[in-house]
């Protein structure tokens, strides 16, 4: 009866061990992603003060201006991983153009307020970056736990469920090509 009250314990003890372990990588995703969000957001709020910085000097670049507009709008607005990866994507495209095209401008270059923002900007890029590895690495446990026997066991009676990753499109891994 004891050896009976052991084993009952023991697979008690590892079916909650293993329950908890779900439960903390699904939280460490919501967290990471979360992250993401912030440095997004952050960056989208230094966008609107770099064009005004920018627009003085370029009074001709217009369709710079618009795209990056348009990219920053789509980014607020996307919901979920892949809506986010796509409008981030679009945005930091529009970005390097309008930086770019700064290049140009040599008055613009020495600007201190426009070499602020690019500093602010890039250290916000590093950090997304890192975000979006985190959050993958997290996710990547997860579903190794999750998909893994026997916890799988665990994870299908829970209905734990596969968390999507932040990818790049394949159009995004080629060469950015700049055309003035």
């Amino acid at each position: 009866m004891i050896v009976i009250l052991v084993i009952l314990a023991v697979i008690v003890a590892w079916l909650i061990s293993t329950y908890n372990g779900l439960v903390v990588l699904r939280n460490r995703i919501e967290n990471a992603w979360s992250q993401i969000d912030v440095q997004l957001k952050r960056r989208t709020d230094l966008i609107p003060n770099l064009v005004e910085t920018v627009k003085g000097y370029m009074e001709h670049e217009k369709e710079v201006f618009l795209k990056v507009t348009e990219a920053r709008s789509a980014l607020m607005k996307a919901e979920g991983v892949k809506d986010q990866a796509a409008a981030n994507n679009m945005l930091t495209g529009a970005l390097k153009t309008l930086f770019a095209v700064a290049e140009n401008y040599p008055e613009l270059k020495a600007n201190e307020n426009f070499m602020m923002l690019q500093e602010e900007l890039s250290g916000t890029e590093s950090k997304i970056a890192y975000a979006r590895q985190f959050y993958n690495d997290t996710v990547l446990k997860y579903d190794n736990k999750r998909e893994r026997f026997p916890s799988n066991v665990v994870a299908n009676m829970f209905n734990f469920k596969e968390r999507e990753y932040f990818e790049v499109p394949e159009t995004d891994r080629e060469p950015v090509k700049v055309e003035f």
